[in-house]
Order: C-alpha cells, then sequence, then structure tokens
C-alpha cells in the first residue's frame, strides 16, 4: 500500500469528521442554546451558534470556518421554520466564517488582536448581510435596524467566549 495514499486518505477523512462536527456543533448551539425576542425587527433569535463557528475558522481555517457557519446555521433555519432565511443564511454565515478564518490566517501579530479584528468584520457582514436581507423580505428600509442590537450581542457574546479559548483550544489538537 501506497503510504502517501494512505495519509492523504486519513488527513481527507480526518477533515470530513471535523467538518461534519463543527456544522453539529453549529447547529447545536444555534438550535438549543438560544433567546427568541418577539420585539426586534423579525422577532429575531439570539444563539450560541457563532462560538463553533468562531472556533472552526480559528482551529482549522477559513473554509471549515465557512463549511460550520453556512451548513450549521443554514440546516437550523431549514428545521426550525425559518425556512425562507435559510439561503441567505448559508452565504452570509457562510462568508463570516470564511472571512473570519482567512483573517486569522493571514493577518501577520499577536493571535488575540487577529481573532478580534476577525470577529469585527464577520460582525460587519453579519449586520450588512441580514439587514439588507431583511429590506429585501419585508420591502422597508426601517424596520430592519430592529434587528441590530440582536446581530451584534450575538457575535459580541460569541467573541467574548472565543477569544480566551481559542489559543488552547489550537495547542490541544496541536494546531498552535
Amino acid at each position: 500500500m501506497d503510504s502517501t495514499y494512505s495519509s492523504r486518505s486519513t488527513s481527507k477523512t480526518k477533515m470530513l469528521v471535523i467538518h461534519a462536527l463543527f456544522i453539529a456543533f453549529t447547529l447545536a448551539a444555534t438550535m438549543f442554546i438560544n433567546i427568541r425576542l418577539p420585539i426586534m425587527g423579525n422577532g429575531g433569535l439570539i444563539h450560541l451558534g457563532n462560538v463553533p463557528l468562531f472556533i472552526a475558522a480559528f482551529v482549522y481555517g477559513r473554509k471549515t470556518g465557512a463549511i460550520a457557519g453556512a451548513f450549521g446555521m443554514g440546516l437550523f433555519d431549514l428545521i426550525s421554520g425559518w425556512t425562507a432565511w435559510a439561503p441567505f443564511t448559508f452565504v452570509i454565515v457562510g462568508a463570516m466564517g470564511y472571512v473570519a478564518g482567512l483573517i486569522a490566517e493571514k493577518m501577520p501579530g499577536k493571535r488575540v488582536l487577529a481573532y478580534s479584528v476577525a470577529i469585527a468584520v464577520a460582525l460587519l457582514i453579519k449586520i450588512v448581510g441580514y439587514y439588507f436581507v431583511e429590506v429585501i423580505l419585508y420591502g422597508n428600509w426601517i424596520q430592519p435596524f430592529g434587528s441590530i442590537p440582536g446581530n451584534f450581542l450575538q457575535v459580541i457574546v460569541a467573541g467574548i467566549i472565543v477569544l480566551p479559548l481559542v489559543g488552547r483550544l489550537k495547542k490541544i489538537v496541536g494546531q498552535g
């Protein structure tokens, strides 16, 4: 047996399992650790699904972050009655994971600063992305402003949780 083939196959299998786990973690954190907000623009949801998304992006990179976010939160929308949001979530949250991972990979200097910048950019993607989705879905330029505080809180809380953990997690999995 060719050892190159074997290690390549093992590596692909390992990444497939990691992707599946982070999709499941993101789905579970979105589904089971959340607060519904009937007063926000669309009756929004504050959840912790961004925590595994950021961990995936920072520990395993932009591709894993994008996959975890897009599929994990997209699946949540499909199975929880937010079906109209699923394609938008797939794109917006996938972009959040990809860009956060990209910044974490490419930005030189202190890791905490890189992760903080990545979280801030992901926050902008979420706020701007969902604002325009709500404009499209509701046909109103004012109502979407009501969702901004919830989206802001979601990402900031995730950042507060992830920042102190990610360095340790990278060491545990041998990435840091």
